[in-house]
């Protein structure tokens, strides 16, 4: 700070205002003071910083990191808005696992960290959650939504949205439609079982415990679920993938079993994928506004930090039904 204030021809105070926020600056002092950092490369010391300011303006994201391009483009969205904010991210992988989920957020604490942002592995109800609150430390839930209250999160509507992909292959004749769900014990994949639950009742279907099948929201589960659905005496004509994943799965069975997707088997999907065009036939999915998701969950942790008390809010964002020949509709055309 010495070196940045002798170039720019400033006092160091004048320079820990400019870095810090803590008082105006003429605009053309800023600019010498900001000049000279660039020039000089100075950084800071965040972790010292902190101990003035009670901050160290970045937030913890505590989030498994599988091979699944949703997370990669949650955790894309998460940074722009967090940058745009002014805060860094620290990034650590949970496993979705509880021990290793408590050690991550342990970790991010020991950071000093202002605020938290995870994504709850199945059992953070009974371990990481409670502590946190205990600890008052500002968390937001990230895409998985916890029934107890106290807590803020946000993420996709999956009930309605579910419902809506089986309301339509309903609409287009299945009477046996299949379901390969996701992970046990992840309010996701519950809820998407209630949405698929929930268009049964509405088409006037009969629940069918056989039709739904687990893929533990991974590639080759998702295959092995397809082909227990296909070996049912009477076997669906429709499947509903319950995320992008388990779409590849089902995709992998279709073909393993020679099945054309649209005209032997329809298929849809919960979660939009980037290549979802680009197969044969297009994919009809549920796309979720992962974007949305990132950004909400930052500026509602920003508020968190900002007023401690401010009343816990859940926030279901709604996905959005991309129609197109997966289902069956075209397979004539």
């Amino acid at each position: 700070m010495r070196d940045v204030a002798r170039l720019a021809g400033v006092s160091i105070t004048t320079v820990s205002h400019v870095i810090n926020g803590t008082r105006p600056v003429a605009p053309e002092t800023k600019a010498r003071v900001l000049a000279a950092i660039e020039q000089t490369g100075y950084t800071g010391d965040a972790i010292a910083r902190s101990l003035v300011t009670g901050g160290t303006r970045s937030l913890g994201v505590a989030i498994s990191l599988v091979a699944n391009p949703y997370f990669a483009e949650l955790i894309q969205a998460i940074e722009r808005e967090a940058t745009h904010a002014g805060y860094t991210l620290l990034l650590v992988d949970t496993r979705d696992e509880a021990d290793s989920e408590q050690a991550a957020v342990r970790a991010l604490r020991s950071r000093r960290v202002d605020g938290l942002l995870l994504t709850p592995s199945s059992g953070a109800a009974g371990a990481v959650l409670p502590e946190l609150r205990q600890l008052g430390m500002p968390t937001v839930l990230v895409d998985r939504m916890v029934e107890a209250g106290g807590i803020d999160q946000v993420g996709p509507e999956n009930v309605q949205a579910t419902a809506t992909l089986v309301g339509h292959l309903a609409q287009l004749g299945h009477r046996r439609i299949g379901l390969v769900s996701g992970a046990s014990g992840l309010s996701t994949s519950a809820e998407r079982v209630q949405g698929y639950r929930l268009a049964l009742r509405q088409a006037g279907l009969p629940w069918d415990p056989a039709l739904v099948v687990p893929g533990e929201s991974a590639v080759q589960p998702a295959v092995r679920a397809l082909h227990r659905l296909l070996d049912l005496p009477e076997a669906p004509t429709a499947v509903v993938a319950a995320n992008n994943n388990m779409m590849v799965g089902v995709l992998h069975g279709a073909r393993e079993r020679g099945l054309r997707v649209g005209r032997d088997l329809a298929v849809v999907g919960y979660d939009e994928v980037e290549w979802a065009e680009l197969t044969e036939p297009p994919l009809t999915t549920a796309a979720q506004p992962i974007g949305d998701i990132g950004r909400t969950a930052v500026r509602m942790l920003l508020t968190r930090i900002a007023n401690p008390a401010h009343p816990p809010r859940t926030v279901r964002l709604p996905a959005t039904f991309v129609h197109r020949s997966s289902c069956g509709c075209a397979a004539d055309s």
